[in-house]
């Protein structure tokens, strides 16, 4: 009989929480697969004088993060990332992509020697230099697979089990029908694609456009001028993977979850839609809206449109992605939110 999977997820945000719910139920239900235990990276805080880790493990709830649900009595929070991670053969990694090469460096040495990992991670490393996938940033630095999930998922619907769907892109179908098993319930439908290049490129390149979104919710515009931004905007993503990806991304891969519907959901709901309205409506800097409104959660649209700009403009092709130009231009170079329908 085949061992079981050890499973460690790194991370406990509002997502890394949403999603321990569903990985502990799920370990618990197939113990044909898994150990029941799963060890969640807790990053300790204080919260009226006494430690995250420990309302966690005490009240089973993540107090900050996620308050008012109930995780399973199997997830267990590790404060130390070493100790979480200690033999694990499935990795989960759901932190804010600005850490993950620090926290891969530390994990070094320390899964087990089959151990694969699936990153929930929603962004691409991009710099003047080239773009970087955060499943390869961890197989480079961990030497081991790395799938991707990426949807429609904000997390506190997923937490409510409102019924939505993901997709997972793994390579290896094997690993990925595995994943699958950890994450499928009636209400989070899995669909497994072996393009975890369009995954990721997906669940980054759509939080520019929800910045966009967001400006024209500020300023008042309706949903027909929201549906031609969120147009516009999967066609620039599908043209930035075709020409930066070539073969790599598949055109199908925009019809899934991933794609399409996480574009729509985040355009309507997310996080960079909220703090772009705000940013239309009340004038204050990125920075300052951020650390009010997003309880010590980090923006990643405003991050990304800042990276895309300055690969293209490395090579000279800002031009032809107007929409992805014109969301860097009003958030880096104080032009007016209103050419937001004039200059895309």
């Amino acid at each position: 009989m085949p061992s079981l999977e050890k499973v460690a997820i790194i991370g406990s945000g509002n997502w890394g929480s949403a999603i321990a719910k569903i990985v502990g139920t799920n370990t618990a239900r197939h113990t044909d697969l898994f150990e029941p235990t799963v060890r969640q990276w807790v990053f300790e805080e204080q919260i009226d004088g006494k430690n995250l880790t420990e309302i966690i493990n005490e009240k089973h709830e993540n107090i900050k993060y996620l308050k008012g649900v109930a995780l399973p009595h199997n997830v267990i929070a590790v404060p130390d990332v070493i100790k979480a991670c200690e033999g694990a053969t499935l990795v989960v990694f759901v932190v804010p992509h600005q850490f993950i090469h620090g926290i891969c460096e530390k994990m070094k040495g320390h899964l087990a020697p089959n151990a694969r990992a699936i990153s929930l991670i929603k962004g691409l490393e991009i710099t003047a230099d080239g773009t970087r996938l955060f499943s390869e940033e961890i197989s480079r630095i961990l030497d081991i697979p790395c799938a991707a999930l990426s949807g429609a998922n904000i997390a506190n619907e997923v937490a409510m089990e409102k019924f939505c769907e993901s997709t997972i892109g793994c390579p290896n179908m094997e690993d990925g029908m595995t994943f699958k098993k950890l994450f499928d319930t009636p209400y989070f439908r899995i669909n497994v694609i072996q393009d975890h290049v369009g995954v990721q490129l997906c669940g980054a390149l759509k939080n520019v456009v929800a910045v966009g979104a967001g400006f024209s919710d500020g300023l008042g515009h309706g949903s027909n001028t929201k549906a031609a931004i969120i147009r516009l905007g999967l066609m620039e993503m599908r043209k930035f993977g075709q020409t930066f990806f070539g073969d790599a991304v598949q055109t199908e891969t925009f019809f899934e979850s991933c794609g399409a519907a996480d574009l729509i959901t985040t355009c309507n709901g997310g996080r960079n839609r909220k703090v772009a309205e705000a940013f239309v409506l009340t004038g204050k800097p990125i920075e300052q809206l951020e650390a009010e409104l997003l309880n010590g959660q980090k923006l990643q649209g405003t991050l990304t449109a800042q990276e895309v700009n300055q690969f293209l403009q490395a090579r000279n092709m800002q031009h032809e992605f107007p929409l992805f130009n014109t969301v860097y231009r009003i958030v880096y170079e104080g032009v007016s939110p209103e050419l937001i329908t004039v200059d895309i």
